[in-house]
């Protein structure tokens, strides 16, 4: 594996994500699926997922990105991050047998898409940096076969690694859970900064669709000042026309005492954000025509009106808004 430091004769040095886990011979890392064999360290978990499921993208969520499409879903077992509040966390915080698990290769994964008529396959459920090299080799063979590839991520990988997995991926939906060091340290046991640089790559270097997701839990993360500081700061570093998803909070995991987030909250932080500049801002998973629907940067009529994950009307031609021509920030 190209990502990784010897240290001594029996251990090796992870270096997908900013842990850098220090392995010991079989030993696994925080991820619980990168292992040192031999002083290598290897992906226990390649071809193995656990499930696959045909969603709209706007599930992912994507909004921006071939609205409208199908979109094969899979993901693995683990992840690099600690968060306190996990949706999926049966998946990425336990110990799994991966014999009891789907075994599924990259080409019989395209072959699946191509069946169903998937415009693209999403590696999600849990984080694809941690099943970089099963994720890699899908999203080349998908887009030899023509389909799209999609990742959604906390985005805490280190640069090198993160140069290589954003090439192979067309469009990214990247969790940035909180905006403060203490937040992420407290809640992620992890860091921001690494999510940061790693936005601001992805948006600003490559070719890859970006947009952003922010679950609110109350009394952690969806204070008027945090909200302010994370909206000006997208503005700031990757402009005022990344679309931004606030999605709600229900109890789970380590959080499972605390109250499921209230749609004012969401709309409250959706308000902010639109006053800070943002153009395109949604609420997710709680929502409303008004708070899902798209509407144009320039002359604000609404360009995609959708229901939740559905699409009642749609106002683009060729990407463009059929009230004042002005193109829609995406891909259409």
């Amino acid at each position: 594996m190209k990502y990784q430091n010897i240290v001594t004769k029996d251990k090796v040095q992870c270096k997908i994500c900013p842990r850098n886990c220090i392995l010991s011979e079989g030993q696994r890392g925080f991820c619980k699926v990168r292992r040192n064999v031999k002083n290598n360290i290897i992906l226990t978990s390649y071809g193995y997922n656990t499930g696959l499921a045909i969603d709209p993208v706007e599930k992912k969520p994507l909004y921006q990105f071939y609205p409208g499409t199908a979109v094969l879903s899979f993901g693995t077992t683990g992840c690099n991050m600690g968060c306190k509040f996990c949706q999926n966390w049966k998946t990425t915080k336990t110990d799994i047998d991966i014999s009891f698990l789907n075994r599924t290769s990259p080409s019989e994964i395209v072959e699946i898409a191509k069946k169903y008529n998937c415009k693209s396959v999403a590696f999600t459920y849990n984080d694809p940096i941690i099943f970089f090299e099963y994720a890699l080799d899908t999203a080349k063979l998908c887009r030899q076969n023509g389909i799209k590839t999609i990742a959604v991520t906390s985005g805490f990988i280190n640069k090198e690694p993160a140069a290589e997995f954003f090439s192979g991926m067309d469009a990214a939906n990247i969790d940035l859970k909180g905006f403060s060091e203490e937040f992420y340290r407290k809640n992620c046991l992890a860091k921001l900064q690494p999510v940061l640089e790693t936005i601001k790559y992805a948006c600003n270097e490559t070719d890859c669709h970006v947009e952003l997701t922010t679950m609110l839990a109350e009394g952690e993360n969806d204070s008027d000042e945090m909200i302010k500081r994370q909206c000006k700061w997208i503005v700031e570093n990757l402009g005022d026309c990344v679309p931004l998803h606030f999605s709600a909070f229900f109890p789970n995991y380590k959080f499972s005492d605390r109250r499921p987030t209230a749609f004012s909250t969401l709309l409250k932080a959706r308000q902010i954000a639109l006053n800070t500049g943002l153009k395109y801002v949604y609420t997710g998973n709680l929502s409303s025509v008004q708070t899902s629907s798209t509407y144009c940067k320039n002359c604000s009529q609404p360009v995609i009106i959708r229901d939740g994950y559905k699409i009642l009307k749609y106002n683009l031609f060729n990407g463009n808004c059929v009230f004042c021509n002005t193109k829609c920030d995406g891909e259409f």
